[in-house]
């Protein structure tokens, strides 16, 4: 679900009379049933959404093996859906190399990262967006970072000294490529649990300078609980999550919601978006979903992953309530959390994994709602245990 301003799409008549009933609110607008699969059948979704999953954890390094195994097909079709990926993004490479002349650039070898993101040589990386409100809040955002002296791939002008450039139908930045690279293996993840929780700490403390310079949109998790979420799983007839189990995470969220400090936050912490030169951290990436938002949605939403079987750094669930005593720890040494905090992380991490579930069963995707779903349940059932652990603190 992507943020818009009002007042850049809508006719101001009509924003008048929205302002009758809502002003300064998050509001979701949801898609008429049937528009988005006017073109295709269901099912057909469904596979052109596994075949981008399996492409995109190919182009991580995942194994077509394990790929097998994950999405229970052959090798065979691992490799043959591989391969009609790639011709497909090999078209999208040619109208990069165009672009890049706006840098002098063409020349350069181009590799793809991931679907909005191209590796130029050794050192730029040209990122594609599809929306110029974001576009712009990134550029912003990475310029301000960079002042700061935060790690972060500075900005590259065009040749025509503008920020950025655009075609028909996306809009382009170049930036500085970090060194490093994601972590890839547990047994790093369990040395690095602690530092990460400071790297966490000290990006939310820089972000709190951004706030100071510019102005973020902010967004709700308790609203998009009682909004969008909530319709979602409404109209799957709480077939796939239990109604009780969302009105008692929402009734707990809501009770501790109010208390919860708001920053500008990353939204999106994952492995992927840290980069590391050995053990040692190097850069901050990705900041598409940058947002005001409860602080503590970082740290959950990056505990949370580890337990996801989409990722391919994943933890016992015994070894994860050690990950979680530790990188609660090392956050807390940087920037403390407040006691109101600490109560709501199990209700914020439920709440993420329903954010999750009904996001996937909008998208069709049914085995990665499945997946949230079990996470759903497990911090359920470990509600009281994950707070004993963040008690020692």
């Amino acid at each position: 679900m992507k943020y818009k301003i009002a007042a850049k799409i809508l006719p101001p008549d009509l924003i008048e009379q929205l302002q009758q009933y809502v002003q300064g609110e998050y509001l979701y607008i949801p898609i008429k049933e049937r528009e988005v699969h006017s073109n295709m059948t269901d099912y057909a979704l469904e596979v052109q959404k596994r075949d981008e999953h399996i492409y995109t954890n190919h182009l991580q390094g995942v194994s077509n093996a394990e790929l097998a195994h994950k999405y229970a097909l052959s090798e065979s079709s691992i490799r043959r859906i591989i391969s009609k990926e790639r011709k497909r993004f090999e078209k999208m490479k040619e109208n990069v190399l165009e672009i890049l002349k706006e840098w002098n650039m063409e020349s350069k070898e181009v590799k793809q990262i991931y679907d909005s993101a191209w590796q130029v040589g050794e050192e730029y990386v040209l990122k594609v967006y599809d929306d110029p409100d974001n576009l712009e809040r990134n550029i912003r955002l990475i310029s301000i970072l960079s002042d700061l002296g935060i790690p972060v791939g500075s900005l590259i002008n065009t040749g025509q000294d503008r920020s950025y450039t655009k075609d028909n139908e996306n809009y382009y930045i170049l930036t500085q490529r970090l060194i490093g690279n994601p972590i890839v293996s547990s047994s790093q993840l369990e040395k690095l649990a602690i530092p990460m929780g400071r790297i966490i700490a000290e990006l939310h403390k820089a972000f709190l300078e951004c706030e100071k310079q510019e102005d973020f949109w902010e967004n709700s998790l308790l609203q998009e609980m009682k909004g969008w979420i909530k319709d979602t799983l409404e109209e799957d007839g709480w077939t796939h999550v239990s109604k009780s189990l969302f009105e008692d995470t929402l009734a707990n969220l809501e009770k501790w919601y109010d208390g919860l400090p708001v920053q500008l936050i990353h939204r999106d912490v994952h492995f992927g978006n840290f980069l590391f030169e050995g053990e040692c951290f190097s850069g901050y990436i990705d900041f598409d979903l940058s947002q005001k938002n409860i602080r503590i949605f970082d740290l959950c939403y990056f505990l949370l992953g580890l337990l996801c079987e989409e990722e391919a750094l994943t933890v016992t669930e015994e070894k994860w309530f050690q990950v979680l005593q530790n990188v609660f720890q090392g956050y807390t040494a940087i920037n403390p959390l407040q006691p109101q905090e600490i109560q709501a992380v199990p209700y914020v991490m439920k709440s993420i994994e329903l954010l999750f579930a009904a996001w996937f069963l909008g998208q069709k995707d049914m085995k990665c709602c499945e997946d949230a779903v079990n996470i759903l349940k497990f911090m359920d059932e470990n509600t009281g245990k994950i707070r004993d652990v963040l008690k020692r603190l």
